[in-house]
């Protein structure tokens, strides 16, 4: 019980963009601020947001306002999104950004001397402001900087494993240091979960190692419910070749700078495949196309920047019906403005540095010259921890989340680009309203008990015989059959297969065992993971059966077409008294008549 113990009056749990926001903005308000990162600080995912942060700011295009932005959102996310969210997010986007900018973010600029903005998929239009396609590393690198000077106490290379309550109210939370396996114990008077995603659940992903669904895991077996975890993003652009670079992330800032997808017969397969409620705003020519890309305010979008959702499933469609690439996947294709572009080789690699970096250095390949093989990785989940609009907090008492892990914004699927202006606009909110909590609270009782019951379960793999399961083997297998099962496109017998798979793998967690000491040991470090990781596939898995349709980024092949009955509802999981996922509808409540009315004007 000896655990080296730290008391703040707010834990940020995650380093990313949406925690370090967060912690700057608890810091602000003079309360006590420790934020702790699973790997080192400024090594967060958020770095793979490549294209930009999307918000209003119409400095490209002046007909661009909230309410356009808003309407883009609701239609990306096919009206079940948390409407009170998408409001906020598109009405305070533009000031988070500006406040970037104030606090040192070196944005590309216009002739004029302001921020510059892309075209990106979904948005009506150019609304990304962007550092060439290192956007998400330059957001980290300025709110690094900026929270530095804030007085924030870091921990890092700390992994969380449970958060403690005292009664109904979150008090703390138990976790180690991944160098050698200290405990650590928390106490707080208010807690942020901004773990990000869980893309580790599956084969093919552009998730970097720390995606396990930690801060879903953690709220849910804390009390929280989580939403629409139905619906994952596959990206549509991942590198497909060679092997072992398979599912990093191509960025959409790809198309939106004039890129074009083609199958082996060099056909532009988009054109052939425009959904009904985005006919009147897709070009019908390539040429119209490439003048939206270049600004031209009379043109419309070319299929390529269709929702993500729509294009990935096209994409996999080319590849099963014998038209895709060498290795199983399409062609992206940007070197082919040269027809329009003098000098397009040095016009790409001014704007699209890190990729031509990316796949001359991983894949021999010199995209000025040579098309890209892409195909879809799993990106993102718009599903996650439910939480009030306004404050971010969950229907635990203290606790708040913000970002990925986080959900209500997206709906069934995310626009391009409203991740990033997601992370600064709620991390900002969740910050401030734990701080307002953490001032009229106190610090919570400890339960002593709790904390040997949760240091014996930690432990527990190394008392087992090494002849037990391995943790590896677990991994590989729940990720190849989540791929399979509960991937891109899903039918009731394939998951409730999985949901069967799900059970077996939760025994055999029970029954897993590491060698050696809790010294750096990515063995014991990957047996907790899993404890996350089954979790979140289970919320997946549970919540997808229940949506019988097709919505966004959830693909029923036995129920293809929407339903209106299920457009009117989330789906929610949450832990029953007996320790089981409980799963049910609940009606989306109904939208104001002012936001309808925005969204009819911006059809």
């Amino acid at each position: 019980m000896d655990y080296t113990t730290h008391e703040h009056d707010v834990l940020v749990i995650g380093a990313g963009g949406a925690g370090l926001r967060a912690a700057i903005e608890a810091s602000a308000a003079g309360v006590s601020v420790g934020l702790v990162c699973k790997s080192l600080l400024g090594k967060a995912h958020t770095v793979m947001a490549e294209g930009g942060i999307a918000a209003a700011l119409a400095n490209v295009d002046d007909r661009d306002n909230w309410e356009v932005h808003f309407a883009d959102t609701m239609r990306g996310g096919q009206y079940v999104n948390n409407w009170r969210m998408a409001e906020l997010h598109a009405k305070e986007a533009p000031e988070r950004v500006r406040e970037l900018e104030r606090w040192g973010a070196v944005f590309d600029r216009t002739k004029e001397g302001k921020i510059l903005q892309r075209n990106f998929g979904g948005h009506r239009y150019p609304r990304l402001a962007h550092v060439g396609d290192r956007t998400g590393l330059e957001l980290i690198r300025t709110l690094q900087d900026h929270g530095i000077h804030q007085g924030i106490q870091v921990y890092m290379e700390c992994a969380i494993v449970r958060l403690l309550k005292d009664g109904e109210r979150v008090c703390g939370a138990f976790g180690y240091y991944r160098e050698d396996g200290r405990f650590v114990l928390f106490r707080a008077k208010a807690i942020v979960l901004a773990t990000g995603g869980l893309g580790k659940a599956y084969k093919i992903t552009s998730n970097s190692w720390e995606g396990t669904g930690d801060g879903h895991s953690l709220g849910y077996h804390a009390g929280a419910e989580l939403i629409d975890m139905e619906f994952i993003q596959f990206h549509p652009t991942g590198m497909v070749w060679p092997p072992s670079v398979r599912g990093i992330l191509v960025t959409e800032g790809v198309r939106g700078e004039g890129g074009i997808l083609v199958n082996n017969r060099g056909e532009r397969f988009m054109f052939k495949d425009i959904p009904d409620n985005y006919k009147s705003q897709t070009a019908d020519t390539e040429e119209e196309g490439w003048r939206y890309t270049q600004g031209d305010k009379n043109a419309r979008r070319p299929p390529e920047l269709l929702t993500r959702d729509h294009v990935a499933r096209c994409i996999r469609r080319e590849v099963r019906e014998g038209r895709g690439s060498e290795h199983g996947g399409v062609y992206l294709d940007i070197a082919w403005i040269k027809k329009y572009i003098p000098h397009a080789a040095e016009h790409i690699k001014r704007k699209l540095p890190s990729m031509y970096h990316q796949f001359k250095e991983l894949g021999g390949l010199d995209i000025t010259t040579q098309p890209m093989e892409v195909g879809p990785t799993t990106h993102y989940v718009m599903g996650g921890i439910r939480v009030h609009a306004d404050t971010q907090m969950t229907r635990v008492p203290g606790l708040f989340a913000a970002g990925e892990c986080a959900a209500g914004i997206n709906g069934a699927n995310r626009l391009g680009g409203n991740s990033l202006s997601d992370i600064i606009v709620f991390g900002k909110r969740a910050g401030e309203h734990a701080a307002q909590y953490a001032k009229n609270a106190s610090l919570g009782a400890i339960n002593p008990e709790q904390l040997r019951d949760i240091e014996r379960e930690v432990v527990a793999p190394f008392e087992r015989p090494v002849t037990s399961e391995n943790a590896f083997t677990i991994q590989h297998e729940l990720q190849e059959n989540m791929q399979d099962l509960a991937g891109i496109v899903r039918t009731e017998s394939e998951m409730q297969q999985m949901h069967g798979k799900l059970e077996q793998f939760w025994q055999r967690l029970g029954k897993v065992a590491v060698s050696g000491n809790r010294w750096y040991n990515p063995g014991w470090h990957t047996s907790l993971d899993l404890y996350n990781l089954l979790t979140v596939s289970e919320g997946i898995v549970l919540s997808g059966i229940m949506r019988k349709e097709s919505r966004g980024g959830h693909y029923r092949e036995d129920y293809p077409n929407k339903s209106e009955e299920f457009g009117k509802v989330n789906i929610v999981v949450h832990k029953g008294s007996d320790g089981k996922m409980q799963v049910r509808q609940e009606p989306i409540p109904e939208m104001p008549d002012y936001l309808k009315r925005v969204i009819e004007a911006n059809r």
